[in-house]
């Protein structure tokens, strides 16, 4: 490990808003933040997650917009995440906090009703496994368990794939979005949707990719979800940050 990746993970340790939650020690013994997030934070406000939210500049972008809401970063990847922990340490930022674990623990990691919204941009679209989509099925049953009666789900994203997916896999389940548009910046939603842009949206936006967008919520009565039988083209590219740049828009 290179001594600026070891730099990084120190600083992230000495940080009083970084949390850490390793495979073994919660199934083993639980987490010790689950149910206690709102007494860290010091008031009832509804907590926010951003799942697999990279450098986090989402997850401090959306706290500096909005004092009246806890937000969360969370991701695997400590040392990417450092820049937005840092940048919100060094701010004194009261309403952010950034929590590295494996996204499948998450239902592990938060009580029942503790989180009011939930916020997944640019995931791996998982274009071959259903299954480990962060708007799969199996996620969004994982993230019932823990949020809030009618909390909103939104995702942001430049593949069509995933766009299509999600509008079939909602059709499915009977469920239907608030607000959706496949090219957010040609109109449609407005404030923190369009008002923060991470490093990689920007480098997707010049090369011509649009960038798209579903707000939902699930009734608190909906049966347990199923996969849409549909088939969908896939991507043509990858997108940077997703191992393989992606073609010339040119």
């Amino acid at each position: 490990m290179s001594k600026n990746k070891l730099k990084k993970f120190a600083d992230m340790a000495s940080y009083p808003h970084v949390f850490e939650a390793d495979f073994e020690s919660v199934m083993r013994d639980g987490f010790s933040m689950r149910g206690k997030w709102h007494e860290w934070f010091g008031n009832a406000n509804p907590i926010v997650l951003e799942l697999g939210c990279g450098r986090g500049e989402y997850t401090v972008g959306l706290a500096r917009a909005d004092k009246d809401k806890n937000y969360i970063g969370v991701d695997i990847k400590g040392a990417r995440m450092h820049a937005g922990a840092t940048e919100s340490h060094e701010e004194g930022m009261k309403n952010v906090a950034f929590l590295r674990t494996r996204i499948e623990l998450i239902d592990k990691l938060f009580a029942p009703s503790e989180v009011g919204e939930i916020w997944v941009t640019f995931p791996d679209p998982q274009m071959r496994k259903a299954r480990k989509r962060l708007v799969g099925t199996m996620m969004l049953e994982r993230y019932r368990q823990f949020l809030v009666p009618g909390g909103a789900i939104h995702l942001k994203t430049d593949s069509k794939f995933l766009y299509e997916y999600m509008e079939a896999m909602l059709k499915e389940n009977g469920i239907e979005a608030e607000e959706k548009t496949d090219d957010l910046y040609a109109g449609g939603a407005e404030g923190p949707v369009k008002g923060i842009k991470t490093y990689y949206e920007q480098k997707w936006i010049s090369v011509g990719l649009t960038i798209k967008y579903i707000r939902f919520t699930m009734p608190e009565d909906i049966k347990p979800l199923v996969e849409p039988d549909v088939e969908i083209e896939r991507d043509d590219y990858h997108s940077v940050g997703r191992g393989v740049k992606f073609k010339s828009a040119e």
